[in-house]
């Protein structure tokens, strides 16, 4: 790779750090280029991307990145960086479910959220989580059930209250 080519590299490598929200290292020894591509595809129907990198070139581009905690002794061996655009979770179940396909790989090595690191057991809590909609159905159905109480309850007064009238209307008929 030519100068202008690792200045390229560097410069698009920042920029997608600087717009992921959170990132995972990976090994992906062992993984073929049927396998890597197959991957690429599954992680970008999911809103995230693989890049391989140079652990040099990495480096580099990790030092002058503000606010990044320092990785630079999980930069050995082959790497391979996992941006997560939309969410963590999503990225994170993409890699999981493609390691338990093929041989567990490629191996979290740690991840990187609001600058924080996490741990390869915390990666795989968070592929375990269900999917962004089913935890927002969840919430939503939280919020809804004191609500339908409520109005359970407000209509039973209304319609006590109906029984009270309809009783008096009644008792006065008579009299």
């Amino acid at each position: 790779m030519d100068r202008t080519k690792k200045e390229s590299f560097v410069a698009s490598l920042r920029e997608r750090i600087d717009r992921a929200p959170v990132m995972y290292l990976t090994d992906y020894t062992g993984l073929n280029v049927k396998a890597m591509t197959q991957l690429r595809r599954s992680l970008k129907d999911s809103g995230a991307e693989y890049v391989v990198v140079k652990n040099r070139l990495a480096r580099r581009v990790f030092a002058d990145v503000e606010g990044l905690p320092d990785i630079t002794g999980s930069l050995e061996g082959p790497t391979g960086l996992v941006f997560g655009y939309e969410d963590a979770v999503s990225a994170a179940k993409t890699v999981s479910d493609f390691a338990k396909e093929h041989d567990q790989k490629p191996v979290f090595k740690l991840g990187i959220m609001d600058q924080k690191i996490l741990q390869p057991a915390q990666i795989d809590r968070l592929a375990k989580l269900p999917p962004r909609e089913h935890l927002l159905a969840e919430l939503a159905g939280a919020f809804e059930a004191p609500l339908v109480a409520l109005a359970t309850v407000l209509d039973a007064k209304l319609q006590e209250t109906v029984g009270l009238l309809e009783a008096l209307r009644t008792e006065r008929e008579k009299a």
